[in-house]
C-alpha cells in the first residue's frame, strides 16, 4: 500500500499482487515484484514553485528512475501516458551535420538498443512486463494508464496489461487515425491508425467528458433523462412532439481523426523521430485527471506530455534514457514557460462536467471552456545514475549513502551512518581507498565501548563496520582488524564491484576566463562528440560550431544549477561565447551541452 513513511527502504517494498491470470508467456519471462532504489542527482532548476510544487524531469533508464520514485510518489500519480518504442524496425537517431561532416549518434548499449527499436520479441515483453509493473505501483487509486502503441506490439501489451491490472479494468481502446498520412504503392490497406490502451488502477478513474466543435451544426434530437426509467429518452413537448435542437458540439467518442505531424509544421514539430502531436496528448490529459494532478510519462521524448501538462494546469514527471530527449524537452519547457507569462489566458480546453443527472446531457449543450487558473511552470532537471561526483566529494558520500538506503547518522561523527545494525563508514570517493585511508577509524574508535562490550559478549564482535569505496586496496578489511586489538566484524562494499548498475561520469574540457567584465568561452572540447568525428583538439576551429546550448548561473550556490542565462541559437547561428558579468555576479557556474546532448559544467572564479 502506498506510504508517506519516506523513510521506509524501496528495497524492502513489495509490490501489489497481480491482479489478472497469467495471460502471455515468452521465454525468460520472470517475475518481478521488488526493485532497489536509485538516488537522483539535482542538476538544473528553472522557474519558481507554485503552491511547494516544482515538476520534475529525470534524465536514466526509466526502470531506476521509477524505483527512485517510489520512496516519495508511490500512490500519487494521477495519469500515466507512455509512449514506449514500437517496436517498429525503424531506427530513431538524429543525424548531426558540423563544419560540413555528417555523425549519427550512437549512445550506451542500452540507450541505442530502446532508441533503434531494434529488439527481440521475449527481451521487449519482459522489458515492458516490469515498467507497467512500476507504473501500476506509482498510480493513485483512481489513477489511469494510457499506453500508445500501433500493430506491431498491440496485441502482446494488451494481454501484459490485463495480467498486471486485472481485465476487468480495461476502460477503452483508443483509435488515433491520422488521415493525413501520405502512403506509398502498398499491396494492402494502408495503416493510418495507432492504438491507445486506457486501464485503471481503481473502478473509479477521474474522467472528464471531452468536447469538439462539429465542422457545422446540425439538427439533433434533444435528450433528456428520464428519473422513472432511469436512462436518457427523446424530449418532447407538452403536446408531444419531439424537441430538435441545434447541436454545435459533439462529445468525443473513442475514434479520434487528428491529423499526424508533417514535416512543413513550423511551431510544433520539433524534428524528433516518435513525436506525437499535441492534440492526441490534449485529450488524453484533459480527460482522466484534473487541474493541479500529476501527470507522469517516462517515454518523454521531445516532451509532449509535459508541454500539455503545463498548459493544462497539471504537475508533471518525466523521464527519458536519451540525453538529448531531456535536453531538447527542458528548452521546448523553457519555450512554453514563457509563452503562458505572456498570455495565460489562451491556454485553455473545453471539457465537460455534465453529470447524467442534467436533463441536458453532454451531446447537445454546449459548455465553457476550462479556466486554468494555476500554471505549474517552474521545474528541475535530475539524473538518476550516470552520477557526476567527482568534483563534490560531500555530495558523491550523500549520492552513495542515499544509493544503498543508509539511515544518516550527525555529521561530524566517526561514521556516516547505520544499515541493518552495522556501521557504515564511506571511504574518498575519487580514489581507490588505500589502507592509509582507515587512519581515521583506527584513531577514531571509541575502546573504552570496546573494552566493555567485550566484557560483556566475549565472543561477539565489538563493532560491526561496513566500508564503502570506489575501488580499493586488497586486504583492507583484514588491515583494520590487525590494527585493532578487540573482534571486529568488518565488509568492504565496493561500488565498482557490488553495485556495478551505479555509473558515473568524467567531464569533457574547457577553458573559460573572465576578462575585462565579461565571461569569455576560449575553449571546449566535448571529447566524445570529437572521437565520433574523428576529430584532434589541435583540430577544432571555432569550438562554437560544436555547441548546442551555453547556460550560465551567476550566483551559484554550489549544488543546483539555475541558469539566469541561456543562450540557444537558432538556425545555423552559434553561441555568443562572449557575456557580460551582471554587477551583482557571484560564484559562476557555466554549462556547456554539445551537439550529442552531452554536457559540461564548470565553475569560474570571479572577483
Amino acid at each position: 500500500m502506498p506510504t508517506d513513511d519516506h523513510t521506509d527502504r524501496v528495497e524492502q517494498y513489495t509490490f501489489e499482487p497481480i491482479k489478472g491470470y497469467p495471460m502471455l508467456n515468452w521465454r525468460g519471462k520472470r517475475p518481478f515484484t521488488s526493485t532497489q532504489y536509485y538516488p537522483a542527482q539535482h542538476r538544473e532548476t528553472h522557474g519558481p514553485e507554485v503552491n511547494g510544487w516544482r515538476n520534475k524531469i529525470f534524465w536514466g533508464d526509466n526502470l531506476q528512475v521509477m524505483s527512485h520514485l517510489l520512496r516519495e510518489f508511490r500512490g500519487k500519480v494521477q495519469l500515466v501516458y507512455i509512449d514506449p518504442p514500437f517496436d517498429s524496425k525503424a531506427e530513431y537517431k538524429r543525424l548531426i551535420n558540423v563544419r560540413g561532416k555528417t555523425i549519427t549518434e550512437i549512445s550506451s548499449a542500452f540507450e541505442e538498443k530502446q532508441y533503434a527499436d531494434i529488439w527481440t520479441n521475449d527481451e521487449y515483453l519482459q522489458f515492458m512486463y516490469e515498467r507497467i509493473t512500476l507504473m501500476r505501483e506509482l498510480l493513485t487509486p483512481n489513477g489511469s494508464l494510457l499506453l500508445h502503441c500501433d500493430w506491431h506490439k498491440g496485441h502482446f501489451l494488451r494481454c501484459i496489461l490485463d495480467e498486471v491490472f486485472g481485465s476487468g479494468q480495461f476502460q477503452n481502446e483508443i483509435v488515433w487515425y491520422y488521415y493525413n498520412k501520405m502512403q506509398g504503392n502498398i499491396n494492402k490497406f494502408a495503416s493510418n491508425h495507432d492504438v491507445i490502451y486506457w486501464y485503471s488502477k481503481g473502478d473509479n478513474p477521474v474522467f472528464n467528458k471531452v468536447r469538439e466543435q462539429r465542422d457545422k451544426p446540425i439538427m439533433q434530437i434533444k435528450r433528456a433523462w428520464s428519473k422513472e426509467g432511469q436512462k436518457l429518452v427523446n424530449a418532447k413537448d407538452e403536446n408531444g412532439n419531439i424537441i430538435y435542437i441545434q447541436s454545435t458540439h459533439k462529445t468525443v467518442d473513442d475514434v479520434w481523426r487528428l491529423s499526424m505531424l508533417q514535416p512543413a509544421d513550423k511551431t510544433e514539430n520539433l524534428r524528433y523521430p516518435t513525436q506525437k502531436p499535441e492534440t492526441v496528448i490534449q485529450r488524453i490529459i484533459a480527460a482522466c485527471s484534473n487541474p493541479g494532478d500529476l501527470v507522469f510519462d517516462c517515454f518523454m521524448g521531445s516532451g509532449t506530455t509535459q508541454a500539455v501538462a503545463m498548459k493544462l494546469g497539471r504537475r508533471f514527471i518525466g523521464a527519458d534514457i536519451n540525453l538529448g530527449a531531456v535536453q531538447l524537452t527542458t528548452q521546448r519547457l523553457l519555450g512554453v514557460s514563457s509563452e503562458i507569462a505572456r498570455q495565460p489566458q489562451r491556454l485553455s480546453l473545453a471539457v465537460d462536467t455534465i453529470s447524467e443527472d442534467d436533463e441536458e446531457p453532454s451531446d447537445i449543450k454546449p459548455v465553457e471552456p476550462q479556466v486554468i487558473q494555476t500554471f505549474y511552470t517552474g521545474f528541475e532537471v535530475y539524473n538518476v545514475n550516470n552520477y557526476d561526483i567527482f568534483r563534490n566529494p560531500v555530495e558523491a558520500k550523500e549520492l552513495l549513502l542515499q544509493a544503498l538506503e543508509v539511515n544518516r547518522l550527525q555529521a561530524g561523527g566517526l561514521f556516516d551512518g547505520e544499515k541493518d545494525g552495522r556501521m557504515v563508514k564511506v571511504m574518498p570517493v575519487n580514489r581507490i581507498a588505500t589502507r592509509q585511508d582507515l587512519n581515521e577509524l583506527i584513531t577514531g574508535f571509541n575502546y573504552k565501548d570496546f573494552e566493555r562490550r567485550q566484557a560483556a559478549n566475549p565472543a561477539q564482535p565489538v563493532e560491526h563496520i561496513t566500508l564503502v569505496c570506489m575501488g580499493h586496496e586488497a586486504g583492507l578489511a583484514a588491515h583494520l582488524q590487525k590494527e585493532v586489538s578487540y573482534k571486529l566484524d568488518v565488509e568492504v562494499v565496493d561500488i565498482l564491484r557490488d553495485k556495478q548498475n551505479l555509473q558515473f561520469k568524467r567531464d569533457a574540457e574547457a577553458r573559460i576566463v573572465v576578462k575585462d567584465g565579461e565571461l569569455i568561452i576560449e575553449r571546449f572540447y566535448p571529447m566524445n562528440l570529437l572521437a565520433k568525428l574523428s576529430l584532434q583538439q589541435e583540430n577544432v576551429g571555432d569550438w562554437r560550431e560544436l555547441v548546442e546550448s551555453v547556460m550560465i548561473d551567476w550566483n551559484y550556490d554550489g549544488a543546483v544549477l539555475q541558469p539566469a542565462l541561456i543562450d540557444i541559437p537558432e538556425g545555423d547561428g552559434l553561441v555568443a561565447g562572449r557575456y557580460p558579468i551582471p554587477a551583482d555576479a557571484g560564484t559562476i557556474r557555466v554549462k556547456l551541452t554539445d551537439l550529442l546532448s552531452e554536457s559540461l559544467e564548470q565553475e569560474v572564479r570571479h572577483g
